[in-house]
């Protein structure tokens, strides 16, 4: 099967490298712009101190994928390029394209239905995973997996399409029967630790070493968990629970992407969670003071860039 991939960061190049790998380097194939692609064409990548090389393309350059159209079309991008990200895939989305998204927060499958066919747009989250890129290198303790189901009987067959295709690929995965729901509790993950990590300017462990942090993430989260019961979502203690146990799991001395965003003096995806939170707890008349404190010292943060 022929994939298309937009998106080189950590998620990226760890999910498409096992897909390049299994399903053949021919078929896989990392789509950018051309200055990128300028930038990066003759770069050579190193996942856990493994020498990879991948097939780049150039979207603006007709003919550079090798096929006319892609099996299956992955979004790998921060939000800010989810725009472009969809723009790109265009050329390359047939009736029968398969697409996932492996950002982070809860909205980016149905933005991406305002331009492709919402049957063919699986829902999925990436969970589990610690991997970080520095440079042309990704390296992680944990692989993650990617949960994936659907919302209505109209997505089954395109469903069926990706299972059998991540079996093939040996793409790690689980297949989850209420994705809303894991979306919303890997939303309450990001929540708390993506933004806990950048606004205390810490690592996995230093957000539950300080008591400081570590009551500010709890109360992130907890503020996810109302918010989702007002959205129709129940999100339990147990739900709470088991991802406590997932960021202790995670390397210790790692960060997530919302503290390397802000390492490299990157804008982060904070409209994709304490903004998300802001905006449905104003539709719904509830006060989030701890995700509005994260909103604000995050975009504090980013007016020095």
């Amino acid at each position: 099967m022929n994939t298309v991939i937009v998106g080189m960061g950590a998620l990226g190049l760890l999910f498409g490298g096992k897909i390049a790998e299994n399903a053949g380097n021919d078929h896989t194939y990392f789509l950018m712009d051309s200055d990128r692609y300028e930038r990066h064409s003759r770069d050579i990548y190193m996942i856990n101190g493994r020498v990879r090389r991948f097939n780049l393309a150039d979207a603006n350059s007709p003919g550079s994928v090798p096929f006319p159209e892609a099996d299956l079309a992955i979004i790998a991008t921060k939000y800010g390029g989810l725009e472009d990200a969809i723009s790109m895939l265009r050329p390359y989305i047939g009736g029968e394209t398969v697409i996932i998204s492996l950002l982070n927060g809860i909205i980016s499958e149905d933005m991406i239905a305002g331009t492709y066919n919402r049957d063919n747009i699986i829902d999925c989250v990436p969970i589990g995973m610690d991997a970080m890129r520095d440079g042309c290198s990704v390296n992680y303790t944990q692989e993650g997996r990617l949960q994936v189901g659907i919302r209505q009987p109209s997505q089954k067959k395109s469903y069926d399409r990706l299972i059998s295709f991540f079996d093939k690929g040996k793409v790690p995965y689980e297949a989850v029967s209420d994705i809303r729901h894991a979306m919303w509790n890997k939303f309450m993950i990001n929540v708390g630790i993506n933004q806990t990590c950048m606004v205390y300017e810490t690592t996995y462990a230093g957000a539950f070493e300080s008591p400081e942090a570590s009551s500010s993430l709890k109360g992130a989260m907890e503020e996810v968990i109302e918010l989702a019961a007002c959205e129709g979502v129940k999100l339990t203690r147990e739900d709470y629970d088991n991802d406590m146990k997932i960021l202790h799991g995670l390397k210790p001395d790692g960060y997530p992407s919302m503290r390397q965003d802000a390492v490299a003096k990157r804008y982060s995806e904070v409209e994709l969670f304490a903004g998300s939170v802001l905006r449905l707890a104003k539709k719904h008349g509830i006060e989030t003071p701890v995700n509005r404190r994260y909103y604000d010292a995050i975009k504090e943060i980013e007016s020095a860039y």
